[in-house]
């Protein structure tokens, strides 16, 4: 993830370049560089470009979208990554400040995908119901009680006598996979069809309420896709996602998953025993990496590299911290899973006693909007979820009604203990030949990807045998780095040898200079 960067990594470190000193239109490859967004043509680069998109977009059809007065759709939200303007729930215009995005997916939730869109409309059998008119009532009490029935379903697993309509979800599907084809424009902007996979543990807060530990992943399709996804009503157990994902793999659906916002997982994400409680095995690690390549570190909802409590001498560990587990004042259990940096020294631990490595991630960033626009900068920051938490005074930011302090002033809640707490990011940053679905997701498998927390900074990082200062100045190089090394993702496998490492950084051109590069070192010794 890039905060202003992170890396694994020991041993020589050659920076070929930070805040662009290599000169802002030329690389290290000797060919012209890209400025954010520009794709580079229809010829393939052998060299690979750098491509910034969002993985994780929430529309209409999402059930807690649509209750927050969100009516954009996947096709605004392709829109809106193409650098058009759409409407934000509260009035006014979303637009991206920069340029056009180069990849997205909208990732609308599974479970009830298109049910609240069907019970607002006039005539639908779903409309009908009595939860539809409590759902779009004017008491307050009866929408929340609605509204928590729908969630409650989703989280648990339960397809609601009368309310859940496979067709649905299935006529709705088709229209996201429609919209995702449409869009996709082969070497200018790439879209791919996907959507949320909303698992989650539930605990209890002191007053009895919902606390939910998070196990969300977004389920990314290389090119085509079923004609139903596999939602927490088919099981909440993410490892029968991954053996219908092997499945879906072996009938042409090449497919994967990426799991999010583990900083509130309550220590599930990457806890070191199965689902259901078992050791973990080989089988569960080559299973897991073959459809969880790589996991999204920061969003809206906070990154979750590390934590303070885990990496005490890391000045940049309070960076982006988010605690609360999903819908309560519950902090999530930071020491057992939450965190990547720790399931990356977890994971070399396995590998020394089982053989395998079921945590060994790439990293991407994407923004988890609600409201089909992700907010990238902090300086033109909308928020998430809709009406609720679309103002500075919603949200908590600023006191209301012009007010100069926070004297007398009761805050919400959710505004304190969540929106308040909510920040600008993030992009997923691919390295691939060419901006096509094919190239693209073929990066992501092979773990060719950083992230970072909204700018649209360039790096790339190389390891291999034999590196020395002469390659930082031959225009050759990345082609070289690629042939006598392996870069970000890859595995470096010791020949007995000290090895090298080339870090190459360029700023985002409408973003500060960087400042500092920080390589972070994981290792076990003696089985710790």
């Amino acid at each position: 993830m890039i905060r202003k960067f992170m890396g694994i990594t020991t041993a020589a470190i050659l920076m070929a370049s930070c805040s662009g000193a290599v000169g802002d239109n030329e690389n290290k490859s000797g060919a012209a560089a890209l400025a954010p967004g520009e794709t580079a043509g229809e010829e393939a680069n052998p060299d690979r470009n750098v491509y910034f998109g969002d993985l994780h977009i929430h529309t209409r059809n999402s059930f807690d979208a649509y209750i927050f007065n969100v009516r954009a759709t996947p096709e605004d939200a392709y829109k809106f990554g193409l650098g058009e303007t759409v409407r934000h729930p509260a009035g006014y215009d979303l637009k991206l400040e920069g340029p056009a995005l180069d990849f997205m997916a909208v990732t609308d939730h599974a479970a009830y995908l298109g049910h609240l869109p069907a019970m607002d409309t006039e005539g639908t059998e779903l409309s009908k119901l009595d939860i539809a008119k409590d759902m779009f009532s004017t008491d307050p009490d009866k929408i929340i009680n609605a509204f928590q029935l729908i969630g409650g379903a989703v989280r648990d697993g339960r397809k609601m006598e009368g309310v859940f309509d496979p067709k649905i979800v299935g006529d709705v599907w088709k229209q996201t996979i429609a919209a995702a084809d449409k869009y996709n424009d082969p070497g200018k902007f790439t879209t791919f069809t996907a959507y949320e996979y909303t698992a989650v543990r539930t605990t209890r807060g002191a007053d009895g309420g919902f606390a939910g530990g998070n196990l969300h992943r977004n389920v990314v399709f290389r090119s085509s896709a079923p004609d139903m996804p596999f939602a927490t009503v088919d099981s909440t157990n993410p490892e029968d996602l991954w053996s219908w994902m092997d499945e879906q793999r072996s009938a042409g659906h090449d497919v994967l998953s990426i799991p999010h916002n583990s900083n509130v997982s309550d220590g599930e994400m990457f806890k070191m025993e199965t689902y259901k409680g078992a050791p973990l095995t080989k089988a569960y690690a080559d299973k897991r990496m073959r459809n969880e390549p790589i996991v999204e570190i920061t969003q809206v909802k906070g990154t979750s590299e590390t934590h303070p409590s885990l990496s005490p001498n890391d000045e940049w560990a309070d960076f982006g911290i988010y605690e609360y587990l999903l819908s309560s004042e519950v902090k999530s259990k930071t020491a057992t899973g939450d965190y990547v940096r720790q399931a990356f020294g977890n994971g070399m631990l396995l590998q020394d006693s089982i053989n395998a490595n079921p945590f060994q991630f790439g990293l991407i960033g994407s923004s988890d909007t609600h409201v089909v626009g992700g907010s990238f900068d902090e300086k033109n920051f909308w928020s998430k979820i809709g009406v609720v938490d679309g103002t500075p005074e919603a949200r908590g930011s600023i006191p209301p009604g012009g007010k100069k302090s926070w004297d007398g002033v009761t805050v919400d809640p959710r505004a304190a203990n969540w929106f308040s707490r909510w920040g600008a990011s993030g992009y997923a940053a691919v390295w691939a030949e060419e901006n096509t679905r094919e190239a693209i997701f073929d990066a992501m498998r092979r773990k060719e990807t950083y992230a970072t927390t909204g700018t649209r900074m360039k790096l790339r990082f190389f390891g291999g045998f034999g590196f020395d200062e002469t390659m930082l100045d031959d225009p050759n190089m990345v082609r070289k780095a690629y042939t006598g090394g392996v870069p970000m993702g890859g595995d470096l496998i010791g020949k007995g040898e000290t090895p090298g490492f080339i870090i190459w950084a360029m700023r985002d051109a409408m973003s500060a200079p960087l400042q500092r590069l920080q390589v972070v070192k994981v290792w076990t010794s003696g089985g710790r």
